[in-house]
């Protein structure tokens, strides 16, 4: 594996922002842009979801060296919701809920558990 500048822990964090940011975009982007043909969104959209996978797969092989599949899992859901919520109120200009958040906030506890050591 190759090194990296930072350690395990922060790069796959920042990578994993960086490539749930072009997967949000790429299922997202274009609920704002409707008259775009359908076969065009598409085609777009695989190419941002193959930067994605270019972020992503070194995300987890760095990340594997420090954290188990499940934590891995767990971040990726954490940052997933997190990117998400603002690329909702930033882009597409749709306001965060009562609900919404409270959601976001019980999936984050359940993250919780899956970080701390066994009960």
């Amino acid at each position: 594996m190759p090194a990296t500048i930072l350690s395990p822990y922060i790069s796959t964090v920042l990578l994993l922002i960086g490539s749930n940011a072009f997967m949000t975009t790429a299922w997202y982007w274009h609920l704002r842009y409707k008259e775009v043909p359908l076969w065009q969104v598409i085609l777009i959209s695989w190419g941002l979801a193959f930067v994605e996978y270019c972020l992503a797969v070194p995300a987890n092989r760095y990340g594997s060296a420090v954290y188990s599949a499940a934590q891995l899992k767990t971040i990726q859901e954490v940052v997933t919701l997190s990117v998400f919520g603002v690329f909702s109120v930033v882009y597409l200009q749709q306001a965060m809920t009562v609900n919404q958040v409270i959601g976001f906030a019980l999936i984050a506890a359940g993250a919780f558990f899956v970080f701390r050591a066994p009960l």
